[in-house]
C-alpha cells in the first residue's frame, strides 16, 4: 500500500508569494449560469480563469529561468520530475539557524534524489514573517550537492537563496548551472521520514517559460508510517 503526502500550498485568489509581486487573480471565465442557456438539457459547467505571476504557491524552478539557453519546462523529462528518490533532511530553524552550509549535508548519499531541506518556515505562511529573514541553503551547500549529483533540491521557505541585500542568488546559479531543479515554497514537510519515499513535482510543459507551480508530493510505504 502506498500512502501520498500532499506538500504544496493550496493556490488562492489574492495571496501573495513574494512581496511586491502581483498575487493571482481566479475568477469565472464561463458561469454555470451563463452555460445552462447554451445546452437544449440546462446542463451547467463551470470554466475557471486565472491570472497569475509563474512564481506562484508552491512550483518548480527549471534551467531557463535563470539561464537563457537553460532548459524551459517544456524540455524536462518526466524522470527529472516524477517518481524521484528522495531524502529529507531536518534543519529546524529554531534550534540550527538560517543557514544550511555543506558540512551540514556532508556524509548523505544525495546522488541520484531528490534532496528536500526541512526548516518549519513554511507555518509562517500568509503572514508577514514569511517573507523576510528566512531559512537559505548557502553557496558551499549548493555546490556539494551539484557535485555530488543531485536532482531536485526542494526546502519549505520563502527561497533557497538568502534574500538580504547584497546576497545576490549563488543557489539559483549553482544549483540550475548544473541541471539541478528546484522546488521552493514547499509545505508538511514534518510529516516526511528522512529516507525510504518517492517525491514528484510535475509542472505543465510550457515552452518558454522557466517556473511554474506544482503539486509536489512524496509517496510512500504505508509501514514508514508506522
Amino acid at each position: 500500500m502506498t500512502r501520498f503526502i500532499d506538500l504544496s500550498h493550496a493556490i488562492e485568489h489574492g495571496m501573495p508569494t513574494y512581496k511586491g509581486v502581483a498575487a493571482p487573480h481566479i475568477c469565472d471565465y464561463w458561469t454555470r449560469e451563463q452555460s445552462r442557456a447554451t445546452y437544449a438539457d440546462g446542463s451547467a459547467f463551470q470554466m475557471g480563469r486565472i491570472d497569475m505571476v509563474s512564481n506562484t504557491g508552491t512550483y518548480l524552478d527549471a534551467p531557463f529561468h535563470r539561464f537563457e539557453d537553460g532548459d524551459d519546462l517544456s524540455m524536462l523529462a518526466l524522470d527529472r520530475l516524477a517518481s524521484l528518490p528522495a531524502i529529507l533532511v531536518r534543519r529546524p530553524f529554531e534550534t540550527v539557524g538560517l543557514a544550511t552550509d555543506a558540512a551540514d549535508l556532508d556524509g548523505l548519499d544525495v546522488n541520484g534524489k531528490a534532496v528536500l531541506i526541512h526548516t518549519g518556515w513554511d507555518r509562517h505562511w500568509r503572514t508577514p514573517a514569511y517573507f523576510d529573514e528566512h531559512p537559505f541553503l548557502t553557496e558551499s551547500a549548493a555546490c556539494l550537492l551539484a557535485d555530488r549529483g543531485a536532482r531536485l533540491v526542494g526546502i519549505d521557505s520563502h527561497n533557497i537563496d538568502d534574500t538580504r541585500p547584497g546576497c545576490g542568488r549563488p543557489v539559483h546559479r549553482t544549483l540550475l548551472g548544473a541541471g539541478v531543479l528546484i522546488c521552493e515554497h514547499m509545505t508538511n514537510l514534518a510529516a516526511l521520514p528522512e529516507a525510504g519515499f518517492a517525491f514528484s513535482a510535475v509542472p505543465p510543459k510550457i515552452m518558454g517559460m522557466g517556473t511554474f507551480p506544482v503539486r509536489a508530493f512524496a509517496m510512500l510505504d504505508r509501514d514508514m508510517m508506522a
